[in-house]
């Protein structure tokens, strides 16, 4: 990542976390008065976690396309790992679901950056963030709003602790990001309110049939890997489904 659009989103990004993890060591401090907190401790260990995928992500982007299909590869294979290790389906059907989703599907991912797209030159870096900051922010904000005014669940035989207010607030909310972030895009902001609007929509369908997934497994979390957020599969629930959508749109249609 080498132009001004790119340092300024690293900057924006990284100013995040920094105010995330003061309101977290303010909660502990003011709240929890420096004593064990549940939620309080389980929201400082994601905002922890969140520091260093973006890191390595961030530097396998500025090292280059090369070191970002490896991280992502090893992503894949610590995903795959994830959901054959679980029982519950057969053997044949787990590893046939598993690659699709862990490897096809985030293949798509890093795949972006091969893209020509005429007047985007050099840029495509800014596009494999913006699809993961789109998808992951609906995630995360699914799950804030959903804490702050969830009443009604939205699948409660799948994911109960899923609302109809997260999932509302979270995608409301990650739409506008990404239609605020259409100038790292080839796209318009109309343009960029559609796609992200269709990312996070995607992000949830993807999570959902995960979350199904671990329910006909009798599991919470695919792993323990990531602190506070559970295992790798965890947090590539909301990428998978959009991942071969974006990939195809920008080779297609920008």
């Amino acid at each position: 990542m080498h132009d001004h659009a790119e340092l300024w989103l690293s900057g924006a990004i990284t100013a995040v976390l920094i105010l995330a993890s003061g309101i977290g060591l303010l909660l502990k401090v003011r709240i929890a008065h420096g004593l064990p907190h549940a939620g309080i401790d389980n929201l400082r260990a994601r905002i922890r976690s969140w520091w260093i995928m973006a890191a390595l992500l961030g530097g396998a982007l500025w090292l280059g396309t090369l070191a970002t299909w490896a991280l992502f590869a090893i992503v894949s294979w610590i995903a795959l790992r994830e959901f054959l290790a679980t029982p519950g389906v057969s053997p044949l059907r787990a590893w046939l679901t598993g690659g699709f989703i862990c490897v096809g599907c985030i293949a798509f991912l890093p795949a972006v950056l091969t893209l020509e797209i005429p007047g985007h030159e050099g840029r495509n870096a800014l596009l494999l963030a913006y699809v993961i900051l789109v998808s992951q922010s609906s995630d995360v904000l699914q799950y804030v709003w959903g804490k702050l005014l969830g009443r009604h669940p939205i699948a409660p035989a799948i994911s109960p602790s899923k609302t109809i207010e997260g999932f509302l607030g979270g995608v409301f909310c990650a739409t506008l990001l990404g239609t605020g972030l259409w100038w790292i895009t080839p796209f318009s902001a109309a343009q960029s309110a559609l796609i992200s609007l269709t990312i996070a929509l995607l992000g949830f369908a993807g999570g959902l049939y995960l979350s199904a997934q671990k329910r006909k497994r009798g599991i919470k979390d695919w792993s323990n890997l990531i602190r506070g957020h559970g295992g790798m599969l965890d947090r590539l629930d909301s990428l998978w489904l959009p991942a071969p959508f974006f990939y195809a749109l920008v080779r297609y249609a920008a």
